[in-house]
């Protein structure tokens, strides 16, 4: 998607914002709705902040973590569609989305009666509608590239105030939903919790809740940013939120968290089993790069994308060997061929799809470790769910 790079020039026409210091920003919250996101850089405990933790209802902790990617979220989408036919797919207690992975977290957290709606979402071309073939000429010198609207729509349609009512009702069971920004302003990564905004029980608890996932799923330059109105001491002011992938491809555990010297053991007698899905390829994708601007750029983000998900992947794998934590990981373990000048690509969107079902079918979905080798070159070792 490198032609999208372009978005560089939005400053030029795009409108002006109110500034404001980095000690507003660093006091600021949602006015009204309380303790619903916390950075992710930070060495917040959440053990303290009750409303974080899940409240599991038995021994196992399920926590299904879907990654961003695009119209790679297909994959997901086939994984979860496989997992209920089999009649094995736990109820989650902690689901977490970023980008591609927010527009389905909601859905999936609410279980297989919303299966059929993702599949349509994502196999039946309904993603084209996000793509305005007269972008260029209109838009290259404003905010994005592409409308907000169209993605906008796509969104209010389907997270409607009833599925709020339910998200909200599973929230008070003790189950958890988290969803990732990265707040352009202070180039810091934002955790929400999206249960807590569903059951917040404010007027406008809904339209909150669906410009987080919208400007989680914005990829930076391409679909505008959203901006959210906070307060800190007295002064009101906007923040500017976008893709959660800027920050980081999956919201596993925060990396403040990870890194705090003051570790936080995890309440005895509870295990905790993550499940990571990749809506993206880590292993190597060769192809012979067209010697220009647009292509080099657009073959260098995509590695920069596989190098930042195999890292937090890493440190995600330690911190569950060191915690005692089940690790699972899935993704889109070969080449499908993908134009980047066709991001929403049905096709491309039912290949993945039906991969990522035929693999969690089959058993062989799982690995228990990261695995970045080339994976057509070698059967790497298979675990079970």
């Amino acid at each position: 998607m490198a032609i999208l790079t372009l978005a560089f020039l939005a400053g030029c026409m795009a409108p002006d914002r109110v500034s404001y210091s980095p000690t507003a920003a660093a006091n600021a919250n949602v006015e009204g709705f309380g303790d619903i996101r916390t950075y992710a850089d930070t060495g917040r405990q959440l053990p303290d902040a009750p409303a974080w933790l899940a409240m599991p209802r038995h021994k196992d902790v399920n926590y299904l973590v879907l990654s961003g990617g695009g119209a790679g979220g297909a994959f997901s989408v086939g994984v979860l569609k496989a997992w209920s036919d089999s009649k094995e797919r736990p109820e989650f207690d902690i689901v977490s989305g970023v980008s591609t992975g927010a527009l389905i977290a909601p859905l999936a957290f609410l279980g297989p009666a919303y299966d059929d709606t993702l599949v349509d979402l994502y196999t039946s071309g309904a993603a084209k509608e996000l793509v305005d073939a007269d972008f260029l000429p209109k838009t290259l010198l404003g905010p994005s590239l592409l409308k907000q609207e169209p993605l906008r729509r796509m969104v209010e349609r389907h997270l409607t105030q009833e599925m709020l009512e339910k998200i909200a009702a599973e929230h008070r069971k003790g189950r958890r939903l988290l969803v990732l920004t990265s707040n352009l302003d202070s180039q810091r990564p934002v955790v929400w919790n999206m249960g807590a905004i569903a059951d917040s029980g404010r007027p406008d608890a809904l339209k909150l809740f669906r410009d987080v996932i919208i400007a989680s799923a914005s990829i930076p330059g391409v679909f505008p940013a959203v901006l959210i109105r906070v307060k800190a001491n007295g002064e009101e002011f906007e923040e500017m939120h976008s893709d959660g992938g800027s920050s980081s491809q999956i919201l596993t555990i925060p990396e403040g968290w990870m890194a705090s010297p003051r570790q936080v053991r995890w309440p005895k007698g509870l295990k905790l089993n993550m499940y990571v899905i990749v809506n993206n390829a880590l292993v190597p994708e060769f192809s012979t790069t067209t010697n220009n601007t647009l292509a080099v750029m657009a073959r260098a983000s995509a590695a920069l994308i596989k190098s930042q998900t195999r890292s937090a992947l890493v440190a995600t794998y330690v911190y569950a060997q060191k915690n005692g934590i089940r690790f699972r990981v899935a993704s889109i373990d070969r080449q499908i061929p993908y134009k980047i000048t066709d991001p929403f690509n049905t096709n491309y969107m039912r290949a993945v799809y039906h991969l990522g079902y035929a693999e969690m079918a089959s058993g062989r979905l799982w690995k228990d470790q990261p695995v970045f080798a080339d994976l057509a070159a070698a059967d790497p070792p298979q675990s079970s769910q």
